[in-house]
């Protein structure tokens, strides 16, 4: 005579269906077997798949390396600013190519978590420095988000997006 305990494990979800927004499990008992529980390893077997490419889907991670350019508007001016980025796992480093001087600034504090890239870029002028913090989503060839920076002792934010150049 099989257990209470071999029958519970021998029922399998056959489908879910909604009925006036109340769910409906519909189950399916399946004959019991007396080979060492088929059912229950394949149960076990497929949640194993499904938890293993969940982990390789979030694993595969957004990749920031490359030459990222954008246009910054303000004071009825246009400027192009280039981002060069390496990524390596999550951490990034780069330079930021901008400005007036068109010159070279290493960024700081610089990191990409997931498809959110986040850096910060300090230049000088006229002997004071001036901090802009870039962050946004990064999806296939383009990040959007918002720079942020103090410009006059008041805090600044505009939208931000960066293509990657081919």
């Amino acid at each position: 005579m099989p257990t209470f305990k071999t029958l519970a494990s021998c029922f399998v979800l056959v489908r879910t269906t909604t009925i006036s927004h109340f769910a409906a499990l519909h189950f399916e008992a399946c004959p019991i077997q007396h080979n060492g529980n088929t059912t229950m390893k394949r149960l076990i077997a497929a949640t194993v798949v499904v938890a293993i490419v969940g982990l390789a889907a979030s694993a595969i991670a957004a990749d920031a390396t490359g030459t990222w350019k954008w246009t910054t508007s303000f004071g009825g001016q246009s400027r192009e600013s280039t981002a060069k980025l390496k990524q390596e796992g999550d951490k990034l480093t780069g330079v930021y190519v901008g400005g007036q001087s068109n010159s070279e600034t290493p960024i700081e504090a610089a990191s990409i978590k997931g498809d959110t890239v986040s850096f910060s870029v300090t230049r000088e002028r006229d002997g004071q420095k001036f901090t802009t913090k870039y962050s946004g989503t990064l999806k296939d060839d383009t990040i959007t988000g918002k720079s942020e920076r103090q410009r006059d002792g008041q805090a600044q934010s505009s939208d931000w997006v960066a293509k990657r150049q081919k």
